[in-house]
């Protein structure tokens, strides 16, 4: 993602603050060796069993009090009325939301950063390349639904897992501009200064996906991205990429007229500029999911995993579809009959043959940007 708006900090104290002073105050007592025990389960515990039941996960949770979340714009494949369903249903949880505009590399560091503090992010939305990149700041856990995510969609231990995703496109304005039918449309003159990505591909995971996009649409591969950063080079010589950062407001002001992004996200942009298209293009798509995963230092490891619990239900999947974006247990709620028909039925057709990234070409391809992008689009 790309997302640069200034953090908002977490006001409440956690239980492991909590357990801490009463410790100091009274070693020894009942009432602080549960509240460190009830700690100290929630922050190893990898399922719902180590609580002993959903029920004792939630009474954590709101003992908790808070849950920091971080990089999730309101406007971002209906964030915005999920986070509001979590906050009716667990009034007794305050959600700190964090620096919704930034990209998933910044989250690690804002960890990082408030690595031991009550403003440290609880859970992580993040593209695959830089969840690969930092296993070591996950926290282990399944959720209840685990079983109904596909394989090739999930660490197996449950570090990282993909909740949501969709196809790379292009947005732009039709008023301006003609729809392009390719690649090559982009670089002509009636395109100049106008083309954006969603970020920078080293450190996003939706700009990671245009260079994807533009390599396999451009004679390369998975395992191959150099053809996709040569296009943006190419494009950037003829004088048509549009080095800002994408939010909705330099799309709504016309900023941004033409845009790389998922095919949920341009399509969300119709709702501020009524003459916004978003087209996938003939030929290879390329697909991906956001992945989510629980900050092992997370100063709220219930409320963190309720969070889990909460996206991964019906209710919540079916909010992302709402949003336009595809929701990882799509294919078992579709046999089980919990999807909302008419919003898959809405869902834009997918391309005839579609690719999406493994972790090892992931990897590969993150390694390649980091030593060719900077100096390809200078």
């Amino acid at each position: 993602m790309s997302r640069p708006f200034p953090r908002r900090a977490s006001v409440a104290v956690g239980l492991t603050t909590i357990a801490a002073l009463s410790l100091a105050a009274c070693a020894g007592s009942p009432d602080a060796e549960n509240a460190a025990g009830e700690t100290s389960v929630a922050a190893t515990a990898t399922s719902v069993t180590d609580f002993g039941s959903f029920a004792d996960l939630e009474a954590a949770a709101k003992a908790e009090g808070n849950l920091n979340v971080i990089a999730l714009p309101r406007d971002w494949a209906n964030y915005g009325e999920i986070l509001d369903l979590f906050a009716e249903r667990y009034p007794e949880i305050t959600i700190n939301e964090q620096s919704p505009d930034i990209s998933s590399a910044e989250e690690i560091t804002a960890a990082e950063t408030n690595e031991g503090l009550d403003t440290a992010p609880d859970v992580f939305d993040l593209g695959l390349t830089v969840a690969l990149q930092n296993t070591d700041r996950f926290a282990p856990y399944k959720v209840q639904t685990w079983d109904e995510i596909p394989d090739a969609l999930k660490e197996p231990t449950g570090l990282f897992v993909g909740d949501y995703g969709g196809y790379m496109s292009v947005g732009y304005d039709s008023a301006t501009f003609d729809a392009p039918a390719d690649l090559d449309d982009l670089l002509g003159d009636g395109f100049r200064g106008s083309v954006a990505i969603n970020g920078d591909p080293t450190q996003a995971g939706a700009a990671f996906a245009a260079v994807g996009l533009a390599a396999v649409q451009s004679g390369g591969t998975l395992d191959d991205f150099q053809p996709g950063i040569d296009f943006f080079s190419e494009l950037n010589k003829a004088g048509n990429m549009l080095k800002l950062d994408v939010t909705s407001a330099t799309v709504a002001s016309g900023e941004t007229p033409v845009v790389f992004d998922w095919d949920y996200l341009n399509a969300a942009h119709k709702a501020d500029v009524p003459t916004w298209e978003t087209v996938v293009f003939d030929g290879v798509g390329y697909a991906g999911y956001y992945n989510q995963a629980i900050n092992v230092d997370a100063p709220n490891p219930a409320a963190a995993r309720l969070w889990q619990e909460f996206l991964y239900s019906d209710e919540v999947q079916n909010l992302w579809l709402k949003g336009g974006a595809r929701p990882v247990r799509m294919e078992a709620m579709t046999d089980a009959g919990t999807i909302d028909a008419d919003l898959a039925a809405a869902l834009p057709e997918a391309p005839a043959e579609t690719v999406v990234p493994t972790e090892a070409q992931s990897t590969a391809a993150g390694e390649l940007l980091g030593a060719n992008w900077a100096a390809a689009v200078q």
